[in-house]
């Protein structure tokens, strides 16, 4: 059976699940023993179609399309037994990085993006240092100062320059993942643009022989919040990846379906931001060795990566046990 025949003979039960879903969403008071034994019934039904087409049509739209079905069916079953604490842990411990891992792809393309920008930048004002000017806003251009990075009065003229920093790269994740209503290409801009400002301050500091000191002070909020930033990219790029390349479903439904996941994808880097923010205000300007600051960034790393093998195992524990974990 191709995935074709496959749809096509299942497609009106997943219908009639979507409408189940719907009217009894909001009509509680209305429900019938009838409509509950035809809910339950589509809905294991559903379910094992899901099991077949994570078998057979893995990366088709197909599985992504009964996957959300049978969540949001499974959801409306038995969210009664399952309490507001338990969906947010939930969310962020499990379906966040379901989904992240979902569009890997799009967040390493998001990471090559902003790549581009910085190495492009940095030959820029390696070459010519004057060119900072050119590329970087002036207010952070004009108070840079390499020479007094961790002298006590700071490597600018005030804190201007790391509230600039962390203001644009949370501006820079939530236009990112709207971004991709332009079809992907605001998305892009932002990512190349802020990989631009990076490489240039990078390049800056290299010329004068600071390029230790510099990254000392970046890499230990800048590992999670970078990822943070090429997560909400990725969920903009695969929004405009999916509105030019729709498939057999409509450009409308498409938009409907992957802005929900990008807001999703956001939502679960705000802890992320938190982080990065509480190591910014109280690590990075610390009067602690340099090779601390290196640990410190390397633990956030470590951390990172637990994160994602921890909610891994999580979401094939719920996967195989079909909800959530206790």
């Amino acid at each position: 059976m191709n995935v074709k025949q496959f749809i096509k003979m299942h497609r009106e039960d997943w219908k009639h699940l979507e409408q189940l879903v719907g009217s009894m969403s909001k009509r509680k008071n209305a429900i019938t023993g009838d409509t509950i034994t035809d809910y339950h019934r589509l809905y294991q039904k559903t379910a094992q179609n899901l099991s077949y087409s994570q078998t057979y049509f893995p990366n088709d739209e197909v599985t992504g399309y009964l996957n959300g079905l049978v969540s949001k069916s499974h959801n409306l079953l038995y969210k009664d037994q399952v309490s507001s604490f338990k969906q947010i842990r939930h969310f962020f411990s499990t379906q966040f990085i379901g989904l992240l891992l979902e569009q890997w792809k799009f967040v390493l393309a998001a990471m090559i993006l902003f790549i581009i920008g910085a190495v492009g930048s940095f030959i820029a004002v390696v070459n010519d240092p004057l060119h900072i000017y050119a590329i970087l806003p002036a207010e952070i251009a004009q108070g840079v100062n390499p020479d007094q990075l961790g002298k006590g009065n700071g490597a600018v003229d005030s804190p201007l320059m790391s509230a600039s920093i962390m203001t644009n790269n949370i501006k820079v994740a939530f236009l990112a993942f709207a971004g991709g209503i332009t079809f992907g290409l605001v998305t892009v801009y932002l990512l190349i643009y802020n990989g631009i400002i990076i490489g240039a301050l990078a390049a800056l500091f290299w010329h004068h022989g600071k390029s230790y000191d510099f990254w000392a002070y970046i890499v230990p909020h800048g590992m999670i919040e970078l990822t943070a930033i090429f997560i909400a990219g990725g969920a903009g790029l695969l929004m405009g990846y999916k509105l030019f390349v729709p498939g057999q479903y409509t450009r409308g439904y498409q938009l409907k379906q992957h802005a929900k996941r990008s807001v999703q994808l956001l939502l679960g880097t705000i802890p992320l931001f938190v982080i990065a923010g509480v190591i910014e205000g109280f690590i990075t300007p610390a009067a602690i060795s340099l090779e601390a600051k290196y640990i410190i960034a390397f633990l956030t790393v470590i951390g990172l990566i637990l994160y994602v093998i921890i909610g891994k195992l999580k979401l094939n524990k719920s996967t195989s046990t079909g909800g959530f974990d206790s």
